[in-house]
């Protein structure tokens, strides 16, 4: 029999989560003896009803007060059994999904930091959240009931059909024709079911989105008195969901509906076909009474599975939207003859570099030739949009190029390993980036071994240990999100020491002081200046009279390098860039 798409689709997704599941199969072995244990303990009560019916019924005699108490006490001792097989069962089980969950998370995790910008220019971080939280919690649920559910109902199935048999195999062979007939006519309203999950996921993914969007920019909303906006757009987004959630409901009324008109004609057809065996003295009144608490079970443990295909849905659905994001390929690697570089001198050379962030579309970069010597300080200048920032960030490899080379002391940074090359890399750039925690915390983040000393050398050289210092907490002083408890001039010089503490030969400074003002600005680019000192340093500026001391400045524009000169030599050119000087110094 030919599978059908959504067949194949499924055994896709649980073959890339079986090896999750499969470094806990020891602990899933004691799970499902605990769920088979459980489930034969369950069978029991029909048997006991049965012998105590049919023993009144051929005799009354036999049916003692020692017969009934070592009864009682048989069935009592199952049931403790039961219990204890399901306390193991339940809590091995959730252990091992969390275990599952943490696993899947980390390797998430670990994944999403070797994707490059690119995907993450075009990824919401919302979406990523839901994906990482609520969608693995799904996962893990669905991982360790799912074996369980289906053991219990196997073993529940084999039982049945046995205990029905020795009462008369057509019987059994009657109540199990009808058995299959509760999945199929359930199966449309399952896949609807799952379309609906993975939309809802998507919104929730979506609304999540927005409300992180709206909270960190929450000061911006505020002194545009936008807060009615976000509203609207929030609401929208929450309405989208209810929409979703409602066609899910719909579905799940759908399929609840439909199971208990099955549950209805499967109990009216062991009633009757009891009836109907008991008229012709095959069934004797105990396998009577004992067929309607066994069909009650057995219907309970196919509405549990029948139940569960909810579950099963969101934990597949879970697993399909960690696979999309596991199936992104990271676009930038270490190539396979990739070495480490040491003793970086820092120098750099760009050979006919071109580059679009869209393939196909228009260039940023075309056949770009620049060579910059080591411990040279370069600034770049033009307007908007000539591929400045662009260029800064093929150094790092942040982006990859499309074509030509990209030289690092002569060799291609290509075969130069990722984690070698950005070490050797610093970036200062204008929107500073602080991490929730304390200063020292992010200082930490330029050398996680630094001691006091070091750090409090680096914010001297960087102009920040005086305001430091003045902090009721000084160093332990909390930043907030983002750094918002500290000041724009602030958090730069902090982004600056974290560079000393790192002191790598290269430095990128990437228009890192157009944001402050101009007592900022001037503590900020004496900072620099100490920091740049002695290191290779390509400057982006906007604020021309920052770089009048560069050994060169180079004017890029869509076209390319227009100019290329000291600061001196461009003046006397009177070309573009001492246009803008003009422009700049008269404003």
């Amino acid at each position: 029999m030919k599978k059908t798409g959504a067949a194949e689709k499924n055994l896709s997704l649980i073959k890339r989560f079986f090896p999750y599941l499969k470094k806990h199969l020891g602990t899933e072995l004691i799970v499902l003896v605990c769920a088979a244990t459980s489930a034969v303990c369950e069978i029991a009560l029909p048997l006991i009803v049965r012998k105590i019916t049919d023993t009144d019924a051929n005799d009354p005699q036999n049916l003692t007060i020692g017969l009934i108490l070592t009864i009682a006490v048989a069935y009592i001792a199952l049931r403790a059994l039961d219990s204890l097989a399901s306390y193991f069962q339940s809590y091995w089980g959730h252990k091992m999904g969390t275990k599952i969950e943490n696993s899947m998370r980390e390797d998430m995790f670990d994944h999403l930091q070797k994707l490059s910008f690119t995907f993450f220019d075009n990824t919401k971080v919302g979406q990523l959240m839901s994906r990482m939280t609520s969608d693995l919690f799904d996962v893990a649920e669905w991982a360790h009931h799912f074996p369980e559910m289906v053991l219990m109902t196997v073993v529940k199935f084999v039982a049945s059909f046995f205990i029905f048999a020795s009462m008369d195999i057509r019987f059994a062979i009657a109540i199990f024709i009808l058995m299959p007939f509760m999945i199929i006519f359930t199966k449309k309203s399952r896949t609807k079911m799952r379309d609906t999950f993975k939309k809802s996921r998507h919104q929730v993914g979506e609304i999540n989105a927005r409300i992180e969007d709206s909270l960190l920019g929450v000061r911006v909303v505020r002194s545009f008195t936008n807060e009615k906006i976000e509203k609207e757009k929030f609401s929208k987004g929450n309405e989208d969901y209810v929409t979703i959630k409602n066609k899910s409901h719909k579905y799940m009324s759908q399929f609840h509906a439909t199971v208990k008109l099955i549950d209805g004609i499967t109990y009216i057809s062991v009633i009757c076909l009891g009836a109907l065996l008991m008229k012709e003295g095959v069934m004797s009144t105990g396998d009577f009474a004992a067929s309607l608490l066994l069909i009650s079970t057995l219907l309970g443990s196919i509405r549990t599975i029948v139940d569960f295909s909810e579950q099963f849905s969101r934990g597949v659905t879970g697993v399909e939207r960690f696979v999309e994001i596991m199936n992104e390929v990271p676009d930038i690697t270490d190539s396979e003859n990739a070495v480490d570089i040491e003793n970086v001198q820092g120098e750099i050379e760009f050979k006919d570099v071109s580059f679009s962030y869209v393939r196909g579309e228009k260039e940023i970069l075309h056949k770009l030739n620049l060579k910059i010597r080591k411990g040279g300080n370069v600034a770049l200048v033009g307007p908007s949009g000539g591929g400045k920032t662009t260029l800064c960030n093929l150094i790092p490899r942040f982006y990859e190029a499309e074509s030509g080379e990209i030289l690092l002391d002569g060799k291609n940074i290509k075969d130069i390993t990722l984690r070698s090359l950005r070490s050797n890399i610093g970036v200062v750039a204008q929107d500073v980036y602080l991490f929730s925690g304390t200063i020292r915390d992010n200082l930490l983040y330029g050398k996680a071994d630094a001691t006091d000393e070091e750090l409090i050398e680096a914010c001297k050289k960087a102009g920040a240990h005086e305001f430091i210092s003045a902090l009721p907490d000084g160093y332990d002083t909390y930043t907030g999100e983002r750094g918002v408890k500290l000041s724009g001039g602030q958090k730069q010089r902090i982004s600056i020491a974290r560079v000393f503490l790192k002191n790598p030969p290269v430095l990128l400074l990437d228009e890192a002081t157009s944001a402050l003002d101009n007592e900022s600005e001037k503590l900020v680019q004496e900072s620099l200046e100490r920091l740049a000192k002695g290191r290779t340093t390509l400057t982006i500026a906007h604020r021309l009279t920052t770089i009048r001391n560069a050994d060169e400045i180079v004017v890029l524009t869509e076209d390319g390098i227009a100019e290329q000169g000291s600061h001196s030599e461009l003046i006397q050119k009177g070309g573009i860039y001492s246009n803008m000087y003009s422009m700049y110094a008269t404003m």
